[in-house]
Parts: structure tokens; C-alpha cells; sequence
């Protein structure tokens, strides 16, 4: 017999996260909890405020709809509702089904914020492949350059991702190449959408040696994956993106081309985050997430981060807002 329950959550943030212009103070989101009677499947539904297309309430609107079509045995097409409840609801399926293993890939590209001093000392300190990651287009081009040849020149082993979030212009971008060592920029591993538009993005790369990845690109309506000279890697947020489905075609298109695909959050819960990481052990074995973002959240949710302290808020205590 098939049963449905959806929670509304809310989780407090550390206070220095901001999204572009708004300081978030919490997250809140669904979850939707599937039963077949036997087994059961969780999925998360935290659209990303400044981000994602669509509200909590639209997500809960769909959500809903959704969740009685399953009920009902309606056939079901996940993608024709927006992309946080495509996600959530399709990683619930996949629980319930037991198609998701259970082996996570928890090793994490540091996000790269605070003291310089205490971050070079702690990546440092890191084993394996040195990977971490820088948010440039916040301030100045320049004063991003040179943190960015900073960490390059003093950490020989370490290799950056970077992610301007189309902040700049091809002038700006330009100011921020002449100030990273044009012998560093081989370990750039990315950076993610340095222009307002692919177009200036392209450029950028080619002129500069710097590769880049697609994030808001993949997003786009008509994207389709191509080889594109300095195009090294496209970044899936599934939250954003939507269904399991649609995130394993691009994995899978991008693989084909010799492209990376890094699953990446969008501020998830714990719940979500360790899908991910699952998620990313079974597709992109061979490559780091993009989920070091745990650490911005003061609570988890009810399936814990590996060696994380952070209290734990059950499923239990979230506010039952449906069920059938």
C-alpha cells in the first residue's frame, strides 16, 4: 500500500552566509517520505532563494500534485514540474527502489573563505589531491587575483576551482588573468562562468589558457553539451537542474565528450547533501563534489554528515504539513 508524508523544514544558517544581495538567515524546504509498504525513500525540495526559479510555495504547490498523481498511479512526468521537486521527488523514487548505493563520496574541494593563513595551513595538511575552491567576483578583479596566485604559488601541489557567477565583464575578467602567473593557470582546474555571457566566457578561455566550466549555462533553456575550446567541466546542482533522470543524461553526455560533471549543492540539508555525495560516488567516481557546504548550516536533518557535530534535527520534529 502506497503512503506519502512531506515535512516542512527550517534550519538555522551561519550568519555570514549571503546570497547575492540577501543575508539567509535560514533554510527552509520539504521533505517528501514515500512508502510502498515495504520500503521507503526520502527526497528534499529546498528551492535556493536568489537562485532557483521557482518559490517554496510554487515547489509546495507542485509538490503536492505530484505526490497524489504517485498515489493514484498516474504515470508521471517528474520533469514537467519545477527543478527542486523534480529532484526531491526522484531521489525519493530512487530510495524507495533501491537504486541509490549506499557508498558516498564525502571528500570535499574546501570553499576557501576567512584568514588566507589558517586555509593554507589546512589544505597544507590535506591529503590525496589537493583541491579547493575560491568564490571571485565579489571584489575587485585584481584583489581576487592575487589571492588566487596567493594560494597557487605558496601551496605548489594544489589545484583551485573558481566560480565568479558571471560577475564579470571581459575587462574585469582580463584585470583578474594579468594577476595570476601565467605558469599557475594550468592549475586553475576551472572557473566557473567568469562573464555575463558564455559568449565573453569563451573568449576569456581562449584568450587566457584558463579553462573554464558551465554552471547557470547548464541551466539554460536549449543547453545541450558540446565541445567548446577551453570548456573543461559542467557543474550539476541538481536542486536546480531537476530530476535524477535528467542529471544522469548530462553526467553521461558529458563523459562521452571527455568533459568533467561535478555534482555540486545548492545549500541542501544534510538529507540531501549525503544523497549527493552517493550520488557522485556511483556517477562521477573519478571526480571531487562540489558539497563543502555543510559547515554553513548550525543544524543537520536527519541523516548525518560523516564526522560532522552539528546537532541533529530528526525527522520526527519537522512540522507534518500533508500525508496520505
Amino acid at each position: 500500500m502506497k503512503t506519502a508524508k512531506i515535512y516542512q523544514y527550517q534550519l538555522p544558517m551561519d550568519s555570514g552566509v549571503i546570497l547575492r544581495e540577501q543575508r539567509l538567515q535560514q533554510r527552509d524546504g520539504l521533505v517528501i517520505e514515500l512508502s510502498d509498504g515495504t520500503h521507503c525513500g526520502k527526497g528534499e525540495i529546498s528551492p535556493l532563494p536568489e537562485f532557483s526559479q521557482e518559490t517554496l510555495e510554487q515547489a509546495r504547490e507542485d509538490l503536492l500534485s505530484l505526490t497524489q498523481a504517485w498515489l493514484n498511479n498516474e504515470e508521471l512526468d517528474l520533469d514537467a514540474n519545477c527543478p527542486s521537486v523534480a529532484f526531491g521527488f526522484s531521489m525519493a523514487l530512487l530510495e524507495l527502489e533501491n537504486g541509490l548505493p549506499q557508498e558516498g563520496n564525502y571528500q570535499v574541494a574546501p570553499l576557501c573563505s576567512g584568514d588566507p593563513d589558517d586555509l593554507v595551513v589546512k589544505l597544507n595538511e590535506m591529503s590525496g589531491k589537493k583541491i579547493a575552491k575560491i568564490k571571485v567576483g565579489l571584489y575587485e578583479p585584481i584583489r581576487d587575483g592575487m589571492v588566487v596566485n596567493m594560494f597557487l604559488e605558496l601551496i605548489p601541489d594544489l589545484s583551485l576551482r573558481l566560480d565568479a557567477n558571471r560577475n564579470w565583464t571581459p575587462k574585469k575578467a582580463e584585470q583578474f588573468a594579468n594577476y595570476v602567473n601565467p605558469e599557475f593557470r594550468s592549475r586553475i582546474e576551472f572557473l566557473e562562468e567568469p562573464c555575463h555571457t558564455p559568449e565573453e566566457s569563451l573568449a576569456f578561455s581562449q584568450a587566457t589558457g584558463i579553462a573554464i566550466a558551465w554552471d547557470e549555462t547548464v541551466r539554460d533553456d536549449g543547453f545541450e553539451i558540446t565541445v567548446q575550446d577551453g570548456v573543461k567541466a559542467i557543474v550539476i546542482k541538481p536542486t536546480m537542474v531537476g530530476s535524477i533522470d535528467k542529471c544522469l543524461s548530462l553526467v553521461e553526455n558529458a563523459h562521452k565528450l571527455g568533459m568533467q560533471a561535478v555534482i555540486s549543492s545548492s545549500l541542501e540539508s544534510s538529507l540531501a547533501l549525503t544523497q549527493l555525495a552517493r550520488l557522485a560516488a556511483w556517477k562521477t567516481p573519478e571526480t571531487i563534489p562540489g558539497l563543502d557546504t555543510i559547515d554553513l548550516f548550525k543544524m543537520q536533518l536527519d541523516t548525518p554528515w560523516p564526522n560532522c557535530e552539528l546537532p541533529m534535527n530528526e525527522l520526527s520534529e519537522l512540522t507534518l504539513i500533508w500525508e496520505n
